[in-house]
């Protein structure tokens, strides 16, 4: 959060300020967590050194910060990266594929949809074809093209036969 003021007066004087709190943007927010997430670390969870409050004796349990009750040790996954910050993101578990089916998890895997050949998104066929490659072919469709309003409460519509790519995922 943030503050903001305004200055209240005569030509701006401010002989009156009021200050308030502010969040930032909805963006700003949204970008700083797509950082984050970007920059996320697998670890794993030590409890080792972990104490209990009821391994300690109850007086010292209720002074402990509530920061430090449990010392649980996060240590990276691969011991080449340093140790996360507070503020970092950490996962513990790696998330399952989409690539492949799993009904299990209900995943139905990406074999046979449809993608966008030009796109560097997630719907594009590189990404979303896993790098099995994708399969282009041409179609001909049938469907209503130019269509007009006649007063009152009609459609007309004429029937035109367009050729479509349609790049599928192997």
């Amino acid at each position: 959060m943030r503050q903001d003021c305004k200055c209240h007066g005569m030509s701006g004087s401010c002989t009156v300020k009021t200050c308030w709190m502010r969040l930032p943007s909805f963006r700003s927010v949204g970008d700083a967590l797509k950082d984050r997430f970007d920059g996320a670390s697998r670890v794993l969870m030590s409890n080792a050194d972990a104490e209990t409050p009821t391994q300690r004796n109850d007086a010292s349990s209720h002074r402990a910060p509530r920061r430090d009750r449990y010392r649980f040790q996060l240590r990276p996954y691969n011991p080449d990266h340093k140790a996360p910050g507070a503020k970092d993101l950490v996962y513990l578990e790696s998330s399952p594929g989409f690539c492949e089916k799993n009904p299990r998890l209900g995943i139905p895997g990406t074999h046979g949809r449809a993608c966008n050949d030009t796109s560097i998104g997630v719907d594009g066929c590189d990404l979303m074809c896993c790098g099995r490659g994708y399969k282009t072919e041409t179609k001909f469709v049938v469907e209503r093209c130019n269509c007009t309003f006649h007063w009152c409460c009609e459609v007309k519509c004429k029937t035109c036969r367009t050729e479509k790519v349609v790049h599928t995922c192997l």
